[in-house]
């Protein structure tokens, strides 16, 4: 495969499946530990947890961690674990993110909160934390816990970036770059290199695979948001417009605005402060978007990151790893087409 992006629109459409088969023996070792250590006495709490774990979702970033260590030839276990403590730091982060929002889908079913409550996510969401920290100290790695910590302070901080971020039309594009830099970006580059601490390879290597799963972050994000205009639940997992009527300013919506003539600032300034949420506000928000090309550009911007990403890794050797991760990196683009 070439270490450049797949030109979306050929007949061959990226796919997920080379990182699922290279890693699926992994895998099922992660999934085992996943499962033991979300248990309780309490039984709220494994009943929660597990449905937001067996909702369906990709488990891209324990997949990344795998990767990572196939391409370094890693043949230890550590991994395994670690990977489970990336898995319980993202899925505690949904839990609460769902809170936040005040979300009723997720991967297409009813979120927790809608379920249980919210009290009830957010304490679960704190118990997966304490568990991803167990395993993390099991390991036994000072670089890794202070890798997977600062990504779990991050995360936080980003969260906290976007929700004072929230109905604001000022919002600009670097502090919106901030934002999924650091609530989403951050988790994939520390689910990859931790993968090299593991394996004793040189800082150089840890830096690459950094890179490759933060850029690949970046990438997932500015699709996810630009898919909020052109997607819906059965292909996103939540409804289209979801984003817009909570007021999120993302770049699709930074872009129009900055491009708009004095009725089209009106309509944004309204829309994004909750003014203008109806069925046909959001119609027009699509309309709007794309006569500016604000979609179009956001995608580019994801191709950009994307190839960022590719690049990151093109000094490891090839094989079936880095095929896998390059086309990871296509998939996760090719999601809007």
């Amino acid at each position: 495969m070439s270490a450049t992006l797949h030109r979306l629109g050929a007949s061959r459409t990226p796919s997920l499946d080379p990182m699922l088969a290279l890693t699926a023996h992994d895998m099922n070792l992660v999934n085992q530990t996943i499962l033991a250590r979300m248990q309780s006495d309490i039984p709220l709490i494994p009943e929660l947890a597990g449905h937001l774990i067996a909702g369906g979702g990709k488990r891209m970033r324990p997949m990344l961690t795998l990767a990572s260590a196939r391409l370094l030839d890693y043949s230890g276990t550590r991994h395994h674990r670690l990977a489970a403590a990336v898995e319980f730091i993202h899925t505690a982060t949904l839990l609460h993110d769902d809170v936040v929002d005040s979300s009723d889908l997720r991967r297409g079913r009813r979120t927790a909160n809608i379920i249980w409550g919210n009290p009830a996510s957010v304490l679960v969401g704190d118990f997966l934390f304490s568990r991803s920290f167990e395993l993390m100290v099991e390991d036994g790695s000072l670089k890794v816990l202070k890798i997977l910590s600062n990504a779990s302070a991050v995360i936080a901080e980003g969260e906290v970036n976007q929700l004072t971020a929230v109905r604001r039309i000022d919002l600009d594009e670097q502090r919106y770059l901030d934002i999924i830099g650091a609530k989403t970006a951050a988790l994939f580059a520390a689910a990859c290199r931790i993968a090299a601490v593991v394996a004793e390879r040189p800082e150089a290597e840890e830096a690459s695979l950094d890179a490759y799963g933060r850029n690949l972050g970046v990438a997932f994000q500015l699709v996810d948001d630009a898919l909020d205009y052109v997607s819906d639940a059965g292909t996103m997992g939540k409804d289209a417009g979801d984003d817009f009527r909570e007021g999120k300013v993302t770049l699709p919506i930074i872009l129009a605005h900055a491009r708009a003539d004095a009725e089209g600032r009106r309509f944004w300034k309204d829309a994004v402060e909750g003014r203008r949420d109806s069925d046909a506000d959001f119609a027009e928000a699509v309309a709007r978007i794309r006569d500016t090309r604000a979609l179009d550009d956001t995608l580019a911007r994801a191709r950009h990151y994307g190839q960022r990403a590719v690049d990151a890794i093109g000094p490891f050797a090839g094989g079936a790893a880095k095929d896998a991760m390059v086309e990871a990196v296509e998939f996760a683009i090719a999601r809007a087409y």
